[in-house]
């Protein structure tokens, strides 16, 4: 389940551009809950309690629990707007949810076990194809990370999504394939070696293929 992230908010008494300014004017980001078959709630937030779950990273994919001076509630961000000049931000909408609601979220993926992977001991590079993977979920069930476990990956392994455990009732977006996540590919410097060699491989039969035409043309005279 989730982690649920408590958040302290203010009522709004207004709603509207000008009163959304007049919040930031008074130090506070604007912000409002919807959804669930229930009115907007109008709501402001200390913007140093925002830029914390922010920085944190997974904004959209953790739930928080509002707390606006005795009504509590459970909810999801589903956007936010951002200064384009400062990345301030402007607005926060955050969504009820209910028994059966199914949400649409990416969550990150981490590595594990880097150093029981052959391939990366021996120098190979950890290509990560899917730094994140959407799925589809309840709210409450949304885990906070997906983990991949390299151990025993070699050069030239690939980590598809069907490798990955996801909790009961948690299923990706994508359905008709078996994407990749990730692989293990060959370091820069071993792919110039080995093109290097082919280059080398190449010339020399050629060469060859040119001192048996001058043979042959002397053979001629």
């Amino acid at each position: 389940m989730a982690n649920v992230i408590p958040l302290a908010a203010e009522i709004r008494e207004r709603a509207g551009k000008g009163a959304a300014r007049a919040t930031r004017r008074a130090g506070r980001v604007p912000a409002v809950i919807y959804g669930s078959k229930k009115d907007p709630v109008m709501i402001s937030i200390d913007p140093l309690d925002l830029r914390k779950q922010l920085r944190g990273g997974g904004f959209f994919s953790h739930m928080f629990e509002i707390n606006t001076g005795g009504t509590k509630e459970k909810v999801l961000p589903r956007d936010i707007q951002l200064d384009p000049v400062t990345d301030v931000p402007l607005h926060v909408d955050f969504m009820r949810f209910g028994a059966d609601t199914q949400v649409n979220v990416g969550v990150a993926v981490v590595f594990e076990n880097e150093l029981a992977s052959p391939g990366l001991k021996r120098g190979g590079v950890l290509n990560v194809v899917a730094h994140e993977v959407e799925l589809i979920c309840a709210p409450d069930n949304i885990p906070e990370r997906l983990t991949v476990d390299l151990t025993g990956l070699d050069i030239g392994d690939s980590v598809h999504i069907s490798a990955v455990n996801l909790p009961d009732g948690v299923q990706t977006t994508i359905q008709e394939r078996d994407f990749t996540v990730a692989t293990i590919v060959a370091p820069s410097a071993v792919k110039s070696e080995a093109e290097e060699a082919a280059e080398g491989e190449e010339a020399m039969a050629e060469g060859e293929e040119a001192a048996e035409g001058e043979v042959e043309g002397g053979s001629e005279e």
